[in-house]
């Protein structure tokens, strides 16, 4: 157990000393005439209101803050909410699987983004059994059409949750009140993948009622959407000496509903429910054909790269020999909200609170894996070049069937798993602002918040029976064929068969001890903050003070290398004082000078606090993949002290030029060991010798992200407008922070630049946005994928729509039209021990093909 203790610092004493100040300063303004104004709205009618609300929000929030508003009903910015939070000044979107899933704020990595649905946690597991369980939000499963406007704090202050050192994104649904009653919208688009070469449909609606008195009010919105992702590359695995053409297919299916119940019985009492069901399918398939140009059959290593590993290969006619395999994954996810809130206005004070639980149930049902020797050794005589950016193949053969398998294939008993994951949380707020006239001082703002949050992982292997597998010929497994990377052919996985087959094998399942721990953590939090204005002068001061106690339940392992047949628990604690202060000076009518300093934290993630001892990659057929990973229950959170310094110019209703200078200096740090050939007892019964690499979680030393964001966006008579903004950051961490020995945070673009302009007059609408970010780090140690630099990316996307009535609107949607690639490469030093070669020198670890997605839809408001 351990509690971190309060120090004054320089930040906490400036704030001691405005607590002193302020007070004493001049009430200059009329305090009803400038909450007006603060308070002022706009109704949102197109993508030139959108903006102009974006714009007035910004502008009267005491904190730094920028927000995307929906123009109308079904018609947010983007048809992916992570899309749109990319194209926020300072923030970067992650791309992994062909959509936005994960934010990262001011070069900080994404699970220092805490978002928040309605000012709440949602609960949420993952789909994938290759990553850990962690606090990012997956923004796929959340609809736009749901989504009335999302606000992204940037800055800290004493009421908004702790959790994000980069920033906070919290999302809101529309309520029913704020709509007229009877309102109705339903749309419908098709969306087409230039990968996939599917046409899928979207479909999604809304009403809502309200009584005469509008006293009363009922909403109900559902989305439903089901897409056949497919993912193209090349991959590499160096410990068997593969390159590997793959193709990644994904049936999603997601569906989202949500009803909100509002209730205003006084002018004084508004009364809330929301209840939110998320359903996500994620059945999906990975076929490969595994190469071994150094490893097989004649051949010549021509090029070397500095790591010593082979970069150009030739093959003579007896090229080698291939492999050919399919993971197929049965897996799904649902999550369920219930969100009570109350407001009460007094005469002087409003109390509001809200009590909800969130939880989620998914990951993969099962795991299995089919596959076989392919092709004849001819087919792989050829040239296998690794020079470049992007591995090249020049073989004699590159399109396969499932007639080229050699002998039949049969569900693999060793990858027979699942891996069902929970992720729950009950919560309890309350919060009071109490009018006061204390001179600059006009609102003393105070509440109390808890949570209890629980998650639970799982591994089960199968029991497999060996007289009920089945041996069939590779074409029962396999239906035609489909694109894969590097311009290969590749049989196509017929899914309900191998899953079918796979369970009809299984007698049922056992827990893997190395796999199971759970999770309990409950947090409290108290905070109390001034508002504050005089002439020319507003803001925010306060503190939060933040107490976590953490549990954990593991399977012990012992120095034989066995499991224990009882479980252990691990706990810990700690506790936090966040100061916080928020200052906003109006240097002239129309600019303004925003000052803000803060510390913040960031709790770990759920898979780094596990006391879980897990072995990933036992007897999982790879060689080299066997590795020991501990958890530690006792790391402290990432802990930052940060500050901001903005100049903002609205020189018109529509005119933005802002440029924000910030820092943060991030003390407490969390990452990763790893020890590479390490003996640890215990012998791996698929590679025969005990050789593990040790990872383990710890606290370093954090770094420093220092950066600028500029700002720029107009509206003009004619129709036209534009916004485009630029963000440099210059996130330094030590380098002994990271296996890989790159000092940089995770996730972090140096440069990330936006650019949108828009037409929008009578009936027609359009926007053309451009995004690029910087090189980035993406860092999945211990994990399969390892740490590797993600290439600068740049995505075109056009919207545009057409009114063809009153109540009827064509619409037109194109993502990445340019089908920008995802390239990924090993940057580590050379002489780096903890690393393998393939993560080294510049090595193209993988690639994926871009893909385009073009949408029509016809959408129908009333």
């Amino acid at each position: 157990m351990k509690t971190s203790a309060f120090k004054k610092t320089t930040l906490a004493a400036n704030i001691a000393l405005l607590l002193g100040v302020l007070p004493l300063a001049s009430y200059a303004a009329d305090s009803e005439e400038s909450e007006a104004e603060n308070i002022e709205r706009i109704q949102v009618t197109g993508v030139r209101a959108s903006m102009k609300a974006s714009i007035n929000d910004k502008r009267f929030s005491d904190a730094v803050i920028d927000t995307i508003t929906a123009e109308d009903i079904g018609k947010f910015p983007d048809s992916d909410i992570g899309e749109s939070l990319g194209r926020i000044t300072g923030v970067t979107v992650s791309r992994q699987f062909g959509q936005g899933q994960q934010v990262s704020i001011r070069g900080a990595s994404s699970q220092l983004t805490n978002t928040l649905l309605n000012g709440h946690t949602v609960a949420s597991t993952g789909w994938y059994d290759q990553q850990a369980i962690d606090r990012s939000f997956n923004y796929t499963l959340l609809p736009p059409e749901i989504v009335g406007d999302i606000e992204v704090y940037k800055s800290s202050q004493a009421n908004i949750a702790e959790g994000g050192i980069g920033g906070t994104v919290i999302v809101n649904t529309r309520k029913p009140l704020d709509l007229e009653s009877n309102t109705l919208f339903l749309s419908a688009k098709g969306d087409y993948g230039t990968i996939s070469k599917d046409t899928d449909p979207q479909l999604s609606g809304l009403y809502n009622w309200n009584n005469e008195d509008e006293t009363f009010g009922v909403l109900v919105s559902g989305a439903y959407a089901n897409t056949n992702y497919q993912r193209n590359g090349i991959e590499t695995l160096l410990g068997w000496g593969e390159i590997v053409p793959t193709a990644f297919r994904q049936d999603r299916e997601r569906t989202a509903t949500n009803l909100v119940f509002q209730y205003r019985p006084t002018e004084q009492l508004e009364l809330g429910l929301n209840v939110m069901h998320l359903d996500l399918g994620a059945n999906n398939t990975n076929t490969s054909i595994f190469l071994f140009p150094t490893q097989q059959g004649e051949h010549t290593c021509e090029q070397t790269n500095a790591a010593g590993v082979c970069v150009r290969v030739t093959h003579g006619e007896e090229g080698g020999f291939a492999w050919a395999q399919s993971w197929a994954r049965k897996t799904s996810m649902n999550s369920n909200t219930v969100d009570f809130n109350f407001e009460y206005e007094g005469d002087v004070y409003t109390l509001a609170g809200r009590l909800g639980r969130t939880k989620a149930e998914g990951g993969t049902d099962l795991t299995a894996n089919f596959g076989n020797s392919i092709g004849n050794p001819a087919d792989f005589a050829g040239t296998y070049d690794a020079t470049g950016d992007v591995i090249q193949i020049d073989i004699a053969k590159e399109h396969f069937t499932a007639n080229d398998f050699n002998g039949q294939l049969s569900t693999a008993g060793w990858a027979l798993k699942k891996q069902p994951n929970t992720d729950e949380e009950t919560y309890a707020q309350i919060d009071l602002d109490y009018s006061v006239e204390w001179g600059a001082i006009s609102t003393i703002s105070t509440g109390i918040s808890y949570a209890d949050h629980k998650v639970t992982q799982l591994t089960d292997n199968a029991i497999l029976n060996p007289s009920k597998v089945v041996s069939r010929d590779a074409s029962e497994y396999y239906n035609g064929t489909m694109s894969a990377g590097a311009g290969f052919t590749l049989p196509a996985p017929d899914f309900d068969r191998m899953i079918a087959d796979s369970y009809a094998a299984i007698d049922g399942f056992t827990l893997n001890k190395s796999g199971y721990g759970t999770l309990d953590e409950e947090n409290l939090a108290l905070y109390a903050m001034a508002t504050f204005e005089a002439d020319g002068l507003r803001g925010n001061f306060g503190l939060r003070y933040v107490s976590t106690d953490i549990s954990s339940d593991y399977y012990g392992l012992n120095a034989q290398g066995q499991f224990a047949d009882n479980l252990s628990t691990d706990t810990a604690s700690y506790s936090d004082v966040l100061p916080s202060v928020n200052i906003v000076f109006d240097l002239s009518e129309d600019v303004i000078l925003r000052m803000s300093a803060a510390q913040v934290i960031s709790r770990p993630n759920y898979a780094d606090l596990f006391a879980t001892r897990t072995l990933p990659g036992y007897n999982d057929g790879t060689p080299g993949n066997e590795k020991l990973v501990s958890g530690n229950v006792a790391i402290e959170p990432f802990k930052a002290s940060q500050a901001d310094l903005a100049l903002e110019w609205y020189f018109g209703e529509e005119g933005l030029l802002a440029a924000t200078y910030f820092l943060k200096d991030v003390g407490s740090f969390i990452t990763t060991r790893q020890v590479l050939n390490q003996s640890i007892g215990i012998v791996d019964p698929n590679s025969g010798v005990d050789n593990w690499t040790v990872s383990e979680k710890y606290n370093a030393s954090g770094g420093k992200i220092e950066g600028l964001e500029l700002q720029i966006q107009d509206a003009y008579d004619n129709g036209f407008g534009y916004s485009a903004n630029y963000t440099y950051v210059d996130a330094k961490s030590p380098a002994e922070n990271y296996p890989d020995g790159i000092g940089v945070f995770s996730d972090s673009s140096k440069h990330t630049v936006n650019l949108v302009g828009y037409y929008e007059k009578d009936d027609f609408s359009a926007r053309i946005a451009y995004n690029w970010r910087s090189e980035y780090m993406i860092r999945e140690l211990p994990g399969f994928y390892g740490n590797r630099q993600h290439e600068s990316y740049g995505t075109l996307d056009l919207t545009a729509s057409y009114a063809l009535t009153d109540y009827l609107d064509l619409t037109f949607e194109a993502v990445n039209i340019t089908e920008e690639d995802s390239i990924q490469k090993g940057i580590s030093a050379v002489d780096n021990p903890n690393v393998i070669s393939e993560y080294k020198a510049d090595y193209p670890v993988w690639s994926f093909d871009g893909e385009a997605r073009y949408r029509v839809g016809i959408a129908f408001r009333f």
